[in-house]
């Protein structure tokens, strides 16, 4: 069998590409004042042009031989979706790009009116370095973002936070669709936070001969994988390459979706290493698990007198129109059964960067202040 070729880099375009006239026509888009979105499409041959937004489907209206047009509102925020040409999903050059839903994406980021606490205007801003660091449990080489505050320097140490993005996301997406780079930024400036520094890692990662896993079971070998790496590889790696603080009370970890669960696991699992986790869309419990059926970690939950020494935030946060809030809910009800506190949240939105935007911009404050 022959052995798996792993490429580590691929090149993506987060701003939006205006085309040559001569060859592209108007393709591309504009976010008008009143937050709808003027697309213009060149499918010459096409017979029908959508934009997907995960089954609503938005027509666009030939206007020439070549060009598709169409005025939408699509909503607010960070919109991802899908370029339908006759059916066919498009990656389309002429709209921003991401990575999400295993998968390079377009997407529209529209503001939404009074949030401003990523406007990267007039403030000092931090650096975002990448990294490769051999992993001992996958057998190859991984890679992680760090991002340095605006005030960084060598001859200071700093607390840590282990940033996790969701299923079918990249290390690159807390700081191309979270703006968690811009956010710390600016809180920084603000002075609501302090100095720290954040470290994203590949939480979808595989072994160098990868299970011939699918569906959910995939899921739960993913989950699982990156904790070990992180406890094992990554921690180590950045406290060898960074002045970084190494006491339980200067390091925290947080993550969005899977993220979450993959955090839950982790600061659980290991209360004398973390003193702060953060849960967005957030899981306690996997949401595979079956009701009844407990995961090792949760063992804290049975003493809350230790769960409650071993942590000064444990935050819990969720979309109010998040697909997943029936399972926020469960885990609701099974930490009021285990009678521990924790931090509990909810904000306007799906399971969207929108949301965890704003999970972010609330948990950070509340980490590695002085007692």
């Amino acid at each position: 069998m022959m052995k798996k070729q792993w490429f580590m880099d691929t090149a993506l375009s987060f701003d939006p590409y205006y085309g040559e006239p001569d060859r592209d026509g108007d393709a591309g888009f504009e976010i008008l004042p009143d937050g709808r979105v003027h697309v213009r499409v060149k499918a010459p041959n096409a017979s029908k042009v959508e934009i997907d937004r995960f089954g609503t489907l938005f027509p666009l209206e030939r206007v020439s031989e070549e060009m598709w047009d169409a005025v939408l509102d699509l909503g607010r925020g960070f919109l991802y979706f899908f370029l339908k040409i006759d059916g066919a999903d498009v990656l389309s050059p002429a709209f921003p790009i991401g990575y999400g839903c295993c998968r390079p994406m377009n997407f529209f980021d529209v503001p939404v009116p009074g949030e401003h606490f990523d406007d990267p205007e007039g403030i000092p801003h931090g650096s975002v370095t990448r990294h490769y660091y051999f992993s001992s449990v996958t057998g190859k080489y991984e890679i992680c973002l760090v991002y340095l505050p605006p005030d960084f320097e060598y001859t200071r140490t700093y607390p840590v936070l282990y940033l996790q993005h969701g299923y079918g996301e990249n290390e690159v997406g807390w700081i191309f669709q979270g703006h968690a780079g811009r956010i710390a930024d600016r809180l920084r400036a603000e002075k609501k936070i302090e100095s720290m520094i954040i470290v994203m890692g590949n939480g979808m990662a595989e072994t160098a001969e990868p299970a011939a896993a699918e569906g959910e079971e995939a899921r739960r070998l993913q989950s699982a994988l990156f904790p070990e790496i992180l406890l094992k590889d990554l921690i180590p790696f950045i406290e060898a390459s960074y002045p970084v603080k190494t006491d339980k009370w200067s390091r925290a970890m947080a993550g969005l979706s899977m993220g979450s669960y993959q955090t839950s696991l982790v600061t659980l699992s290991n209360p004398d290493l973390f003193g702060y986790a953060g849960l967005f869309s957030g899981f306690l419990r996997a949401p595979w698990q079956k009701e009844g059926e407990e995961s090792p970690h949760l063992t804290l939950l049975d003493d809350p007198e230790r769960f409650s020494g071993s942590f000064r935030v444990f935050y819990r946060a969720m979309g109010t129109e998040d697909d997943f809030f029936e399972n926020f809910a469960s885990d609701d009800a099974f930490i009021e059964e285990k009678k521990v506190s924790m931090i509990r949240k909810t904000f306007p939105g799906g399971h969207d960067w929108s949301v965890w935007r704003r999970c972010l911009r609330d948990f950070l404050p509340l980490l590695f202040r002085p007692c």
